[in-house]
């Protein structure tokens, strides 16, 4: 128990110290160019600690589920230049509630260093210069993970051997009675043997074997195995078998519907065993960008993705191990990772640094979504204006001024309230129906 909550306890500071840091990358460019920067604060609720230094106060709050800063103006005037107009109905009063209180923080004497009067590359780099430190911290994380503790992949050594011949898609995992015998148990390999050569072919890695293997059936081929140190020559005739279908890495291929490909194969019936093996400093970006695509595929499919969360926290189907998770979710599975006892200390931490470095892929990914209150919508927004005003120009029309992002005030709302109902249904299946790496 003390193991999965010191797990927690980690995933829990680490994601703290990622949401500081992605506020750091908005409060320093937002200094740099001469905003007002009132509030820095990790955390929603109640103020646990808090200290001013100049004209920013500093600080923690109690839920370490987000953060902000506070800039002065974040909303240009109303029409005609004036603070207020005249609002009736309920979201034209959200559009003047916003339009009220980014006037009201510009104290007297502030009004040059209002967030709305940068210029729109100012702008950008502000509020790009948080998702661009979780992406910072993910590539360090990754490289962390990848050149110093490593990644657990194939060897060529046997670690595994199958007594019997059963086809990938059976549903029965253990053999019987009448059962055909696997051509690598008749052959007389063995866990333990590492493979050297087959058909006069030296073997680097486990990937090289298995090409060899399945394109064998019914043929005998030598393979040449270093066992005690000796090298032994067997006979082995692969048997065609329905096999999954795997790529370069040795990952099954999915067919459009997302089931697993098959072909029918040379089969042996032998299988690796793993061995952690440091990667070179050009793997971590690689790895990273394909953190980056799985996390926007998985949002851009969030619709379907949260129908099947839907369907597995109120019904009986099982949740899928790739789909979205919540912070509680996280911190479960960080927490059995910790207290794997069987687990090696050097293989849990990697787990957790692993952790951390894909919610920072995630913040980084979800931060850029283009929408507010998100960052991609003040990116987008200003991007916007700048088309809007270059238009104009070379148009030779007047300048229309700043885009007055406090008219999408109402789709802010909705989205808080999509983001709102989204967590709440992800914390609920993760308790109810977690994800399990046990």
């Amino acid at each position: 128990m003390l193991l999965f909550v010191i797990g927690v306890a980690i995933i829990v500071v680490g994601l703290a110290v990622s949401i500081g840091l992605h506020e750091i990358g908005h409060l320093v460019p937002a200094k740099l160019f001469g905003v007002k920067v009132t509030q820095y604060m990790v955390g929603f609720g109640p103020t646990i600690w808090s200290r001013r230094k100049g004209e920013t106060e500093y600080g923690v709050k109690a839920i370490p589920l987000g953060g902000y800063i506070a800039m002065i103006g974040m909303f240009p005037p109303g029409r005609d230049g004036h603070a207020k107009e005249d609002s009736t109905g309920f979201f034209r009063t959200l559009v003047q509630d916003a339009r009220d209180s980014s006037a009201e923080s510009i104290t007297p004497g502030d009004e040059h260093r209002a967030f709305y009067r940068l210029p729109v590359w100012k702008r950008i780099i502000v509020m790009f210069g948080g998702p661009f430190m979780n992406l910072v911290l993910a590539v360090v994380l990754f490289g962390v993970l990848l050149m110093g503790f490593g990644v657990a992949q194939p060897s060529t050594t046997i670690g595994s051997v199958s007594e019997c011949a059963l086809p990938a898609t059976s549903e029965r995992q253990t053999c019987e009675a009448g059962d055909p015998a696997a051509p690598g148990a008749e052959a007389g390999i063995q866990p333990g043997d590492t493979i050297v050569a087959i058909e006069g072919e030296p073997i680097e890695s486990w990937t090289e074997s298995t090409a060899i293997i399945r394109e064998h059936p019914g043929d005998e081929i030598s393979v040449v195995v270093l066992r005690g140190g000796e090298e032994v020559t067997l006979a082995v005739t692969p048997m065609l078998s329905e096999r999954y279908l795997v790529d370069d890495r040795g990952q099954v291929v999915t067919g459009a519907d997302g089931e697993p490909l098959t072909d029918e194969v040379g089969f042996v019936g032998i299988g690796p065993a793993t061995e952690t093996v440091r990667q070179p400093a050009t793997a971590v970006l690689p790895m990273v960008g394909e953190n980056v695509q799985a996390v926007a595929g998985i949002i851009v499919n969030l619709p379907q993705r949260l129908v099947d969360v839907a369907n597995a926290a109120f019904g009986p189907e099982e949740r899928d191990p790739n789909g979205p998770i919540s912070v509680v979710g996280v911190g479960r599975v960080a927490g059995e990772i910790a207290s794997l006892d069987e687990v090696p200390i050097a293989s849990r931490a990697a787990g957790l640094v692993g952790i951390l470095a894909s919610l920072n892929v995630a913040l980084f990914v979800f931060n850029l979504i283009p929408l507010l209150p998100l960052d991609g919508g003040h990116i987008a927004g200003a991007l916007w204006e700048a088309i809007r005003r270059g238009w104009a120009k070379l148009r030779s029309r007047p300048d229309p001024g700043p885009v007055d992002l406090a008219k999408l005030m109402p789709l802010t709302f909705a989205m808080v309230i999509v983001l709102g109902g989204m967590s709440a249904l992800l914390i609920y299946a993760d308790i109810v129906k977690p994800i399990s790496v046990l």
